[in-house]
């Protein structure tokens, strides 16, 4: 950690405390809806659905935004410290807000939703034994696992509405259930042998696991993480030896590592185009169907799906 990030924590963590007391006379929205804070837009959306118009509900990070790199702004201290109830990913995916984010938890609830799945269920980071893979809403069954800590926290602090929040969450799941038997359906239609997913970061490791896709990255888990010469010649040697044609780009990561893949392709003699651009990380803008969890996640299945066909 640099010295002036360091510094920045301090600073913060000092404002937070300055601020409590101001923060709990003020939370309380005007039209009696409980205010939510979330981290990354995709906890935000299930949060929607579930708390339907009871709730309202701010993203700290929009499309395109890197979580792994993600460092907080003064407007968004004040959008946690003006919240009733804050979620978050967890499993280091926020990594740069942990310490803020602990910090709120001695004000008001504070949820890690992804920190809730079984252990068991969780995978770990091939290349570091001490670390969680994070991005567990690419597997349906762990999403739900995760949301249902979302249902018991507005209950938690809106019992009034808990029958509300109850049925919403069961018609919610019941369409998460869809969107998972419309993805397996779909990739279980990509031949054997051209079932490999290449992106510039590990942030589809449940996915594959989901539905049986091997997946590689050029980057680990976090896109903290370098990449060198030997991911790059490793990613062509495969590439040529399984025949794949294509690779992916992600939304909230720059280009450049998987078009070194491209071209290092391209001097093996082995063609290899960019199968489309997957959301990751990120979702889509606010409005699009994109913009949701269910419209990104079957983005990502057709974009597969007919790219590697």
């Amino acid at each position: 950690m640099n010295k002036i990030f360091a510094g920045l924590i301090v600073s913060v963590l000092l404002l937070l405390s300055a601020c409590s007391n101001e923060a709990d006379s003020t939370s309380k929205n005007g039209d009696g809806k409980l205010k939510v804070t979330t981290t990354i837009a995709q906890i935000a959306d299930g949060v929607k659905n579930i708390g339907g118009d009871k709730v309202e509900v701010q993203s700290l990070m929009g499309p395109g935004t890197d979580p792994h790199l993600y460092k907080a702004t003064q407007s968004d201290i004040s959008k946690l410290q003006g919240a009733e109830i804050i979620f978050y990913n967890g499993l280091n995916l926020e990594g740069k807000l942990h310490d803020i984010l602990e910090k709120m938890n001695e004000q008001k609830p504070v949820y890690a939703i992804a920190e809730t799945i079984k252990e068991d269920e969780l995978l770990d980071d091939v290349e570091n034994n001490n670390a969680i893979d994070p991005h567990v809403w690419f597997d349906i069954d762990l999403w739900h696992q995760a949301l249902e800590t979302v249902k018991e926290g507005l209950i938690e602090a809106d019992p009034d509405n808990g029958a509300y929040y109850e049925e919403n969450a069961k018609q919610y799941f019941n369409k998460l259930n869809e969107l998972k038997a419309y993805a397996t359906e779909e990739l279980t239609q990509i031949p054997e042998e051209q079932r490999v997913l290449v992106t510039a970061h590990d942030a589809f490791g449940y996915f594959g696991a989901a539905y049986n896709l091997e997946v590689m990255g050029l980057q680990g888990l976090s896109t903290d993480a370098e990449f060198g010469l030997g991911d790059v010649k490793h990613l062509v040697d495969t590439l040529a030896t399984r025949e794949i044609k294509a690779v992916f780009v992600e939304s909230s990561i720059s280009e450049r590592s998987i078009n070194a893949v491209i071209e290092g392709s391209q001097q093996k003699g082995h063609g290899v185009s960019i199968g489309g651009e997957l959301y990751s990380d990120a979702m889509g803008e606010e409005g699009t169907e994109e913009g949701t969890y269910i419209g990104m996640y079957k983005h990502n299945v057709d974009t597969i799906a007919e790219a590697l066909k």
